[in-house]
């Protein structure tokens, strides 16, 4: 994996903000900090420029279910 990556970060009265561009580590270090989650919205060229959900990302997935193993993101 070596896309660059954006996400939508909440911000105050439900506004979001993009951010990024990110590469594939500070992506990961960001899920570490909990600062992305599985409801978080993830857009790169693997996604084909389209915003999805965190969760659909398989291998972002993986990486937060390996920190959050008692959660169960169904």
């Amino acid at each position: 994996m070596s896309a660059d990556w954006f996400f939508m970060k909440r911000r105050w009265l439900g506004r979001t903000k993009k951010v990024g561009p990110l590469s594939e580590h500070d992506l990961l270090l960001r899920i570490d900090h909990g600062e992305i989650t599985p409801d978080t919205l993830l857009c790169s060229e693997k996604t084909k420029h389209r915003w999805i959900k965190m969760a659909q990302v398989g291998p972002a997935l993986k990486h937060w279910q390996k920190l959050h193993p008692m959660i169960d993101t169904t």
